[in-house]
């Protein structure tokens, strides 16, 4: 129960960093010179700029998204274990069926911490790209 529960908070976290990254960087890319729309040529200058802004931003957004989540996947496996661990340790290490069940358990959970976190991880490089030819496309169009 509790690893579903962690799942969903998980993506959901991954989805909200996604969609924030992503509404973020469009609103820069377009409130970013409004002042320069009178000049075309200072346009496609401070176009092309914002444009590598929003990407050096992504890029740094991503990184931070993805370490927060390897580190909750990590917490998670910490947990796992010692949860495991004190159960052994209840139970005197006697490999008793309960102590069987809690490693099973553990294992299990530590796996699919590390399925979720890849996942979510592989969503956000996904959007960070979205993000990027999204860059690339609309300096194309300021460019021709």
């Amino acid at each position: 129960m509790k690893l579903n529960y962690f799942t969903k908070r998980l993506s959901t976290v991954g989805r909200f960093l996604a969609t924030t990254l992503l509404c973020v960087s469009a609103m820069f890319l377009f409130f970013s010179n409004t002042a320069a729309m009178a000049n075309p040529a200072i346009n496609l200058v401070a176009t092309a700029d914002a444009g590598d802004r929003v990407k050096d931003k992504t890029n740094e957004d991503a990184g931070r998204a993805k370490n927060f989540i390897r580190d909750t996947a990590d917490k998670v496996e910490r947990t796992a274990k010692k949860n495991a661990k004190k159960v052994e340790q209840s139970t005197d290490g006697n490999g008793s069926f309960v102590e069987r069940k809690a490693k099973r358990d553990a294992a299990r959970i530590e796996r699919r911490a590390e399925e979720d976190a890849a996942r979510t991880q592989k969503a956000v490089d996904n959007t960070k790209n979205a993000v990027k030819g999204t860059v690339d496309k609309v300096k194309d169009a300021f460019n021709n």
